[in-house]
């Protein structure tokens, strides 16, 4: 198994404690922005979001006089989040219910959900109403947006909608906040897509109000479980001769199964589904009423398994069974195929074993998010991905190297969803008293104060937003498993192309700033200690928070005692000493505190190596080398931009070595500064025939 990551939480309590009015952490930090007419509440699976809607949206009706509250799910198994809710046995004010007429998460055809819903517009009494997505978009074209004056609209799973034209979810948003009154409510997990298509408009988007809820401080938060876990493990042939080696009977696990489009199935689903059963053991016999199949493991324990795969009328009974699930035995794993997901709560989950690279990061968190429910006697949860491991011996191997490299920026961005949360706190805006707490960076901007709307992107967790996207271009990819892309061509060419696609209505100066920021963000996280220092690409040194040292006047660390300025660093906050954690960073023979360094060191740091030396470990020689060939062989063509940023290398090398760089070279690096070389030539000749013509 290659362990890209393991994270250790706290289990402070915090996130899983709950006020005076039932409310745990998250949910009381939206319940501070209930006034809000649209709210954007961006929290992890687990967190609450369901009873958070709860406590706005009876606030609304009873406080802010909203006629009605219309609440969306991505699909009908997520409607049971909105079920009736005694909420004022923990000291609310009201219950939540809904009628059964009006819970439209249920069996039946669309047309007859559709007069439901409509019916429930003009009956001046009802007052909640659950449906799915589709129910609310086929609805809203029979309606006009000014029906839906002061009413609450809650749209669970937001990352569905977005800008691009053939998504009719994002055009309703829009013409509510257009053409109607309607408070918004939209919740979301993952606040980044699979595609490239942003969620709003940003003019839209700064309409809302924001609560972001990070998953580490959800972690971080609960009583029982300690750590988790995100690997891969490689496989060759096909991945049901693999299967034993990963799925471990002793935990409760949710298993989905390939795509039958993709490279991974055998195209046979329900015999995928058989060979997993005699995986696990002996089939004894399936319940008639519940659906469940019992296996006997040789061990001779018996095992509950769920089967949500085969298209069946008993599987209808298996989901209902699944939705009243209380203690642990009452099932061990679950197959699955495209269900068992989003919104889908089994909080006894340990383990979520998926089969075959998925090709949206939002799915590889929510399926993560499946283990991640806190639970008595859960310690640990672990994603499994198995994926096909590319062939040194075979030359098609681009699907999977291709697939691989993907996998590979889904850990890096996991790396970036679990690490702490930075805040940012601009020089300008501080006092000279104002004491730091741990884990803000400060951004130096005494000469050009940072904007209004620099630090809203900056405070609503934006360059999460910004990161995300970054490290899922295929370019960035490529950086992770190979050393044939600068630090600068990612950090000065493909994250500003980023931020302005994300963040079009920002001047030069902003879009500098909040790329400094990201930069520093990285920078400080990929010394955070998420990954042990051998597995550091050489020369990275990590010191942890807390540890004290003596810096000499070349930024040396040496035996602890008194400072430069005869100050002991240490961070528990007494009199005149530093406050806030301190890390260290090595870069050649100097350390450097991340909490001051400056934006032209960062660019020199590459915050993508750390999985390439993980993964080194993992898989053999040949077959990085393999990876590495097929990315060069495949890599995009040279553009000017890159050419700008790779011409003082080239120049430096020349001097260096004496000679221009070859394209013959087994060192990457000088391949590449080779071909953009060639680049410049071939563009000077152009323009040497233009002037001439």
């Amino acid at each position: 198994m290659a362990e890209l990551i393991k994270v250790e939480y706290a289990r402070t309590g915090k996130s899983a404690s709950s006020n005076a009015l039932g409310m745990r952490e998250m949910q009381a930090r939206a319940y501070e922005k209930r006034d809000s007419q649209y709210l954007l509440l961006k929290a992890p699976p687990a967190s609450g979001k369901s009873r958070a809607l709860m406590f706005l949206a009876l606030h609304k009706l009873n406080r802010l006089g909203l006629r009605k509250v219309i609440v969306a799910v991505p699909e009908m198994s997520i409607g049971a989040s909105f079920k009736d809710t005694d909420l004022t046995s923990h000291g609310f004010d009201w219950d939540w219910h809904v009628e059964d007429r009006n819970d439209l998460c249920r069996a039946g055809n669309d047309s007859g959900k559709v007069d439901a819903f409509c019916r429930f517009m003009a009956d001046p009494n009802d007052r909640t109403l659950v449906c799915t997505h589709a129910t609310l978009r086929y609805a809203f074209a029979k309606l006009k947006p000014s029906d839906f004056d002061d009413c609450l609209v809650a749209i669970d799973e937001f990352h569905h909608v977005s800008v691009d034209e053939g998504n009719r979810l994002g055009a309703l948003i829009d013409d509510l906040m257009q053409g109607s009154t309607a408070h918004i409510v939209a919740m979301t997990g993952s606040y980044f897509r699979g595609d490239a298509a942003p969620i709003l408009l940003p003019d839209d988007e700064a309409r809302f109000d924001k609560v972001t809820y990070t998953y580490y401080e959800q972690l971080n938060g609960y009583r029982h479980l300690k750590s988790l876990g995100i690997g891969y493990h490689f496989y060759q042939g096909r991945y049901l001769d693999a299967i034993r080696e990963v799925l471990d009977p002793a935990k409760k696990t949710i298993v989905h199964i390939p795509n039958v489009n993709s490279g991974e199935s055998t195209k046979d689903k329900y015999g995928e589904v058989d060979h997993l059963l005699d995986a696990l053991g002996e089939v004894v016999v399936q319940n008639s009423q519940s659906g469940i199949v019992i296996v006997r493991h040789p061990s001779g324990r018996k095992l509950k398994v769920a089967d949500l795969v085969t298209d069946t009328p008993i599987r209808r009974d298996v989901q209902d069974y699944l939705r009243n699930v209380t203690k642990p035995e009452d099932v061990d794993v679950i197959i699955a195929l495209g269900m068992a997901k989003e919104g889908f709560d089994w909080p006894f989950c340990e383990h979520v074993l998926t089969i075959g690279y998925r090709n949206s990061m939002t799915e590889i968190v929510q399926i993560i998010g499946r283990a991640t429910r806190d639970s008595e006697g859960k310690t640990h949860a672990q994603f499994t991905n198995l994926i096909a491991q590319p062939d040194a011996e075979d030359d098609d191997v681009k699907v999977s190297v291709n697939n691989l490299l993907k996998a590979i920026t889904v850990s890096l961005l996991m790396e970036q969803v679990l690490a702490p949360s930075v805040s940012f706190r601009p020089r300008s805006r501080m006092r000279p008293d104002e004491q730091i707490e741990p884990g803000t960076i400060i951004i130096e901007d005494t000469q050009a104060p940072v904007s209004d709307k620099v630090l809203g992107i900056l405070e609503s967790g934006g360059q999460e937003d910004i990161i995300a996207v970054l490290l899922q271009k295929p370019e960035v990819a490529s950086a992770a498993l190979t050393e044939t892309t600068e630090p600068e061509v990612i950090n000065e060419v493909e994250l500003p192309k980023v931020i302005e696609r994300l963040h079009p209505d920002l001047d030069e100066n902003e879009r500098e700033v909040l790329r400094e920021t990201v930069l520093t963000t990285i920078g400080a996280r990929s010394t955070g200690g998420l990954i042990n220092e051998e597995d550091l690409p050489e020369g990275a040194v990590i010191h942890e928070p807390g540890q004290a040292y003596d810096i000499d006047e070349n930024g040396v660390p040496v035996d602890p005692g008194a400072a430069p300025d005869g100050r002991e660093l240490c961070s528990d906050g007494t009199e005149g000493e530093p406050k806030g954690n301190r890390q260290f960073l090595k870069i050649g023979e100097k350390f450097v505190n991340i909490e001051h360094l400056n934006i032209d060191l960062i660019n020199q740091i590459n915050p993508f190596q750390g999985a390439y030396e993980i993964l080194s470990k993992a898989l053999t020689a040949p077959v990085l080398k393999t990876i590495q060939d097929t990315v060069v062989g495949n890599r995009t063509q040279m553009t000017e931009e890159e050419a700008v940023v790779l011409w003082p290398k080239i120049v430096a090398f020349r001097e260096e070595q004496g000679r221009a760089p070859s394209v013959h070279s087994d060192d990457h690096m000088e391949v590449r500064y080779a071909e953009a070389l060639a680049y410049i030539q071939q563009k000077k000749l152009e323009r040497m025939r233009s002037a001439s013509a």
